[in-house]
Parts: structure tokens; sequence; C-alpha cells
């Protein structure tokens, strides 16, 4: 398929409510959507670089100019045959997954609406809904996070994850298990420790927790090999693995028994599925972490948690958890048994609300 077009969209979307990690405390959710045109057809992706470098390196500032100087020269003009055709087009661009995973993306949904396939019959998913669960940011006191909780179970969410830093992580974590004894419950703590703090946190391994998402340095896989061997609760690796070499390292190491897979922060849908593939060889469980996507993002990765060895719910919530009006006109609404619905249409399975598109809008660039 020849790429006629490429449009970026720097859009700034209010939060319903701030959302707070390790790393920081976000009031507004700053991407950039990606518009890809090809023979008459229309394939959106999103970048969820953020406007700040807290999660990794990338930003809304620097995915732009990765996109729009060195990105688009490969695409643009091009015949692209699929996802990996792509990535090896790229493939000389150090890093910047973020941005590439979004142009990605928006190539899957070129390919599915061409070929008249979901996301979801591309990847070879196998669920028509999947699991879901809630991420709950840093709150003021312990009790404030139960009380946040306590409104999202009651809204019908039946897996909890809380994010956690120094001096907050053993209390918040005994308050919710407390409260709620036998919800799952899992807790992230985005690189906030270190091996020095292991002690500290062994407390956490009474809660029966499902996992311990990201503890150490966000560069990590060794000292993480360390931590996992003294807590017999599941370490979760997110930020380490950032190829599937990553994922085969951490394997190796015994580094973890859970691998979070976000496609933005591999690069591209297609290397997220050969993490899935990798770890389903290793009877490694995998789930879907979220960035807090708007309705493109979110529909793709609802499309890659359909996929089997996706067994433990992701944080992929309903949209009205983060936003009044999104930019999709569809809405992905949270079942009663705690799970969403995988889009079945063509392509990602949405529609770009225009309106609202322009409405949030900070920035465009046509190349």
């Amino acid at each position: 398929m020849k790429i006629e077009s490429i449009t970026f969209h720097h859009i700034s979307m209010p939060l319903i409510a701030p959302f707070e990690t390790s790393f920081g405390r976000e009031t507004v959710r700053e991407c950039i959507i990606i518009e890809v045109r090809s023979d008459g057809l229309t394939g959106w992706g999103e970048c969820v670089a953020s406007y700040n470098p807290g999660y990794n390196y990338e930003t809304t500032g620097t995915a732009m100019h990765i996109l729009k100087e060195f990105i688009s020269p490969l695409v643009l003009g091009k015949d692209i045959q699929n996802a990996l055709d792509f990535q090896k087009r790229v493939e000389g661009i150090r890093g910047h997954h973020l941005a590439k995973a979004g142009v990605e993306m928006a190539l899957w949904d070129l390919i599915g609406k061409r070929e008249g396939k979901s996301l979801k019959q591309l990847f070879g998913g196998i669920r028509d809904k999947v699991e879901v669960g809630v991420s709950v940011g840093i709150q003021e006191t312990p009790q404030k996070l139960v009380e946040t909780v306590t409104d999202f179970v009651n809204t019908g969410y039946a897996r909890v994850k809380i994010k956690i830093k120094p001096g907050k992580a053993v209390a918040e974590s005994q308050a919710i298990r407390k409260a709620f004894p036998d919800i799952r419950l899992q807790v992230d703590a985005n690189s906030a420790f270190t091996l020095d703090d292991m002690d500290s946190l062994l407390p956490l391994d009474d809660l029966n927790l499902l996992l311990i998402e990201q503890p150490l340095f966000e560069d990590d896989i060794w000292d993480h090999h360390k931590f996992q061997a003294k807590f017999k609760t599941p370490v979760c690796l997110d930020e380490s693995i950032v190829s599937p070499r990553h994922a085969r390292y951490a394997i190796e190491m015994k580094a973890c028994k859970i691998v979070n897979i976000k496609a933005g922060r591999l690069g591209g849908l297609s290397q997220g599925i050969m993490v899935h593939d990798l770890a389903q060889q290793n009877n490694m469980p995998v789930w879907c972490g979220g960035m807090l996507e708007t309705g493109i993002g979110r529909a793709s990765n609802l499309a890659l948690s359909s996929m089997p060895n996706f067994i433990l719910p992701g944080d992929v919530s309903a949209s009205d958890r983060y936003y009044k009006r999104d930019i999709t006109h569809e809405r992905f609404v949270l079942n009663a048994d705690s799970t969403i619905d995988v889009p079945n249409k063509p392509g990602l399975g949405v529609t770009v609300d225009e309106d609202a598109l322009t409405s949030y809008t900070l920035a465009k660039v046509v190349v």
C-alpha cells in the first residue's frame, strides 16, 4: 500500500481526575494522533508519548521531531507491505519506540480496512471480550486511596492496581487489602525503589498480590532477578522490556514471572505480538498495560489483549475512566463481569470524531 500523506495531530485532553505516579502528576493527557492515507483509506494511530520524560525519555516534542524528520521520509510515498516491512525500514533509527509504534498502529488500521478484517482477526485473537482492571494513582492519604478504590470497585472493576512509591507502599497496600480481602490486587512502583528497599517491602509478600510491577530501575533486568529471588509474589517487568530481545533476557535471567506488554514501549504492535509469543512458549503469562490512551489506542490494546496468552486483566479501563469526551465516536464500556468488548469492525474498529480531535489539537503537521 502506497502511503500518500501523513498528518500528525498534537493534542491535549483534560483528564476527569489527576493521575499521579511515582514520577509525576498529570491533569491533562498529551499525545500525538497519527493520520495515514493510502488508496482512499485512512489509518489512525496514537503515539502515547506524554509532555514530560517521566515514563521514558520520549516526549510529545521529541516524538514530533522524530516522526516528522526521520520516520516520515522512510514511509511517505513508499509501498509498505506490512508491519514488519515498516520495522525494517525504521530499524536505523535507534530507540524512539513510542514514535515508531504510533505509525505502525496506523498501518495496521489501514491493513485491516483494506482486507476487511479487524485487528483481533489479524492478530489471531480468541476473545470477544477481555478482562480489565483499573489503575489508581497515588492519593494524599491511605483513607483517600481506600475511598477512591471503593468507587471503582462499586463501578464494577474486579481487579485493581495501585501506584506505589517510597514511604507509602506498604501502608497503602495493607489498607487496600484490609478493605478488600478478596479483590485481585497488584501494585506498580514505576521504578521507584532500589535493592536497598527490599527488606522494607517484604510485607507486600503477605498481601496475596497478583504481582509487583517494575520495582527497580527502568533499564534494569539483572537486579530484578535478585529481587524476584527474595519474593514469592511474582515480579512483573514493564519499563525494562523494550524489545523481544529484552523479554528473552528477562526470561533467561529469571528476572520476573510476568511481563506487561505495551505496544508503544516495544516499538509497535508487531513487537508486542512477538513478546506475547515468546512468553507463551516459556509458560509466562502476559497482560496489557495502559498509557491513558484515547479511544484509538484503547481499541488497539483491546485487540492485542484478545490473544491467547493475555491471561491477566489489563489496564484497559472504560473510556469514562479518563475522559468526558473522547476523540472516537465509540466509547468503551465496562461490562458487569469486569470485561470490555473487543472491536470487531475492520482495522481498529473505531471512527474518529473530527470535531473533538480539532477541539483538542495544539498543533497539526502535514507531511
